[in-house]
C-alpha cells in the first residue's frame, strides 16, 4: 500500500519512511563527528591564545605540511567544498572518506598555528561526505541530491546549533533561486538530531538574546534599509576579494608549497604585529566584544575580512562563514552610532547579513538572526537582510553555486 501513496515530492510514503530512519541515524554521526572536531577546535583556540607568540611563528612552515597531505592523499578531496557542489549538480559522483580526516586535521593545523578561517565548510563538507554515502543504499529518484543537502544541513546544524536556519541554507545554497524542498522531510530531522547530539555531548552555542524598544517607522525602515544595502556590500567585498586573490595567488606563485609557505610567513608577520592575534582563528573574540560593550576599532572589520581572505587564497584550510559573522557584527557597532540604532541590534544585523550576502542565500539568515539573538527581532532582520540581498552581485564565496534562470 505504502508503496503506491507519494506525497507532494513525488517520493512514495515508503520512501519517506526510509529516509527519515536514515536521516535520523546521520544526523545522529554527523553531530558526533561535529562534536569531535568543535570541541577540538575550540580547544585549540585556547591553547593559541595562551602561547600565540610561539606558534605563529610556525604558520608557513605548517602550511607546507597541509599542502602535503593534500597532494599526496587527497585526491577529489582537493576540491574541498567544489566537489560538494559538484555532486550536488550531478557533475561528479564520488565523495571519497578520507576527505573527513584532511579537512578535519587541517583545519586543527590551521588554527593552531594562527590563521585566520572559519569551521562551517569543514562541518558542511562532513555532512556531505557522510550523507553521500549514506545515498549508495537507495535508489529512487533523486537520492543523491536528497542525501547531499540532508547531510549539508545536519553538518551546519550540529556545529551551530541553528537548525531551522541550517534546513534552508542547505535547500537555497546550491543554486541561487531554487529550493531543494524534495529534501526538507530529511533535511528537518537530520539538523535537529544533529544539533540536540552535539549540544547534548557539550558543544557550546552561540546565542545572546536581544531586546530593543524601537519602533519600526518609516524612519527606522529607512535606516535599517541603509545598512542593509552597506552590509550587503561588505559581503560582496569579502566574496569578491576571495575569488580575486586565491586567483591571484595562484598566478603569481603557481607552486602550492612555495605559495603556502611564502604567504603564511607573510601572514604570520602581519598577525603578530597586528595586536598579537587579534585577528587569527574563528573571529569569536569579535562577535564577543561586539555584544559585550567591548572595544571595537573602526576597522576590526575590515582587517578581518582581509586578513581571512589572504589565510584562505594562499592554501589553508577552514570555512569563512564565522569570520563573516565577526566581520558583520564588528561592523554593525561602526555603522550604529552614525544611524542611531541600538548597537547590539545593528551588530546582530551585522552578523546574519553580511553571511547572507556573501553567501547568495536569504532565508537562512533571516533564521540565524531568530535561533541566534531571538524571534522577536525577525521584523528587523527580514528588512535588513532583504536590501543587503538586492546589492549582491552574484558573487558567491561559493563558486560552485549556480543562478536559476529566470
Amino acid at each position: 500500500m505504502l508503496k503506491s501513496l507519494k506525497d507532494s515530492s513525488g517520493l512514495t510514503y515508503l520512501n519517506l519512511l526510509k529516509l527519515s530512519m536514515a536521516s535520523l541515524v546521520l544526523g545522529l554521526l554527523v553531530g558526533l563527528v561535529d562534536t569531535i572536531f568543535g570541541r577540538v577546535l575550540l580547544a585549540i583556540g585556547d591553547f593559541r591564545g595562551h602561547h600565540f607568540s610561539y606558534l605563529i611563528p610556525f604558520l608557513g612552515l605548517v602550511g607546507l605540511l597541509i599542502v602535503y597531505l593534500y597532494q599526496t592523499f587527497g585526491g577529489e578531496s582537493r576540491k574541498g567544498m567544489g566537489l560538494i557542489f559538484e555532486v550536488g549538480h550531478a557533475e561528479s559522483e564520488d565523495i571519497p572518506l578520507r576527505l573527513i580526516p584532511l579537512v578535519i586535521v587541517t583545519t586543527w593545523l590551521t588554527h593552531l598555528f594562527g590563521g585566520s578561517a572559519g569551521r562551517e565548510g569543514v562541518a558542511v563538507q562532513l555532512g556531505a561526505t557522510i550523507s553521500h554515502y549514506f545515498s549508495r543504499f537507495f535508489t529512487f529518484e533523486n537520492s543523491s541530491r536528497i542525501f547531499l543537502v540532508t547531510g549539508m544541513a545536519a553538518g551546519f546544524a550540529g556545529l551551530f546549533q541553528t537548525p531551522i536556519a541550517a534546513v534552508f541554507f542547505a535547500m537555497e545554497v546550491l543554486v541561487l533561486g531554487q529550493l531543494n524542498l524534495v529534501a526538507l522531510l530529511p533535511a528537518t530531522i537530520a539538523a535537529f538530531t544533529a544539533s540536540i547530539t552535539t549540544h547534548t555531548l557539550g558543544l557550546e552555542k552561540f546565542g545572546h538574546l536581544i531586546e530593543v524598544d524601537i519602533s519600526l517607522t518609516p524612519f527606522t525602515f529607512a535606516k535599517l534599509a541603509i545598512i542593509g544595502l552597506l552590509f550587503g556590500l561588505a559581503g560582496n567585498l569579502f566574496a569578491i576579494s576571495l575569488a580575486y586573490t586565491k586567483q591571484k595567488a595562484v598566478q603569481l606563485l603557481p607552486n602550492g608549497y612555495r605559495r603556502i609557505l611564502l604567504g603564511g610567513v607573510v601572514l604570520s608577520l602581519i598577525l603578530f604585529l597586528l595586536y598579537h592575534g587579534r585577528y587569527s582563528g574563528l573571529g569569536t573574540n569579535l562577535i564577543d566584544a561586539s555584544f559585550n560593550s567591548q572595544t571595537i576599532y573602526s576597522y576590526d572589520w575590515l582587517l578581518k575580512l582581509a586578513l581571512t581572505v589572504l589565510t584562505l587564497a594562499i592554501g589553508f584550510q577552514g570555512g569563512e562563514v564565522t569570520p563573516l559573522f565577526s566581520i558583520g557584527a564588528s561592523l554593525g557597532i561602526v555603522l550604529a552610532p552614525l544611524f542611531g540604532l541600538p548597537p547590539e541590534l545593528a551588530a546582530a544585523a551585522g552578523y546574519l547579513s553580511v553571511f547572507g550576502s556573501a553567501t547568495n542565500t536569504l532565508v537562512a539568515p533571516i533564521f540565524i538572526g531568530g535561533e541566534v539573538f531571538g524571534f522577536a527581532n525577525t521584523p528587523y532582520f527580514f528588512i535588513v537582510m532583504t536590501f543587503a540581498f538586492i546589492v549582491n552581485s552574484r558573487v558567491s564565496i561559493y563558486a560552485g553555486q549556480k543562478s536559476l534562470s529566470l
